[in-house]
């Protein structure tokens, strides 16, 4: 009896572990210590506000049947500077080269989070911001945005003047955030949206890792979050690759092989840079 006890906890602590490697390392992606496959780089993505990781289900799905290990992260939504922080120790955490990826919100995010990471190759940024040192979202959404009057705010504890999150109100979350997804998957969106602290938003940027790495950009021009006439400028201005396409906000869910190719395109040539050193 002794020797099945022994031989059941060795089982229950195995499976645990490869539960836990499961849980950390999202998506079929191995630990850092892990070799890339046939050399590719590692793809992060970064989830904006209002949303989680699942809206990358499949260009995850896309990405890992090309060959790539793929790690997508949860973004705190707390402030800038924490999220940064965090998503930093992720990408810190996992070994290179690496395409970093994000969507709105977090192109903030990992224009901070990715600056002097030698491991960072490329920055790919979906329908995102990409702010220069001392810029906020407030400030970049554009004229057009309709974020700021499709807002709704709640309290959360300890309930002081700005601990506040930003939801998008159900009544426009369709018509603003995800304009070209079917109404049954933007309900779906809605009620599994993960709110935003107010003060992220207007955070100011402290790092601008494009001045320093090569990126891509894929355009909606039909966003109603950011106006698009804004993430041109701010494309135009890092010297990014750039694709528009007609779609809303969230390109990645209405047209994932587009977003896929345009990573899978930065992630080549990380590749062939790669392959010149």
């Amino acid at each position: 009896m002794l020797q099945i006890r022994k031989v059941t906890k060795t089982v229950f602590m195995l499976a645990m572990t490869a539960g836990l490697a499961v849980s950390v390392f999202p998506s079929g992606a191995t630990p850092a210590s892990a070799t890339n496959n046939a050399g590719k780089p590692t793809i992060v993505l970064v989830h904006g506000a209002f949303a989680d990781a699942s809206g990358w289900s499949s260009v995850i799905q896309q990405l890992e049947r090309d060959g790539y290990n793929v790690v997508a992260p949860s973004n705190p939504l707390r402030s800038l500077s924490s999220d940064a922080a965090y998503i930093k120790s992720v990408l810190d955490s996992t070994s290179g080269p690496l395409v970093v990826v994000a969507h709105s919100y977090g192109g903030a995010v990992i224009t901070n989070a990715a600056a002097g990471n030698p491991n960072v190759k490329a920055l790919v940024y979906i329908d995102g911001f990409i702010p220069d040192v001392g810029e906020d979202g407030l400030h970049l959404a554009g004229e057009a945005s309709r974020v700021a009057t499709s807002i709704e705010p709640r309290p959360f504890p300890p309930f002081g003047p700005n601990d506040l999150d930003f939801y998008i109100r159900q009544d426009v979350f369709h018509e603003v955030f995800a304009g070209d997804v079917d109404e049954t998957t933007a309900a779906v969106m809605w009620a599994a949206q993960r709110p935003i602290a107010a003060a992220s938003f207007a955070e100011p940027t402290t790092a601008a890792a494009w001045k320093s790495i090569p990126s891509w950009a894929l355009i909606g021009r039909q966003d109603r979050v950011i106006a698009p006439e804004s993430l041109r400028f701010m494309a135009n201005r890092a010297g990014s690759t750039v694709v528009e396409i007609d779609s809303s906000h969230v390109s990645m869910i209405s047209h994932p092989s587009v977003a896929t190719e345009l990573i899978k395109k930065a992630a080549a040539a990380t590749e062939a840079a790669g392959a010149t050193e």
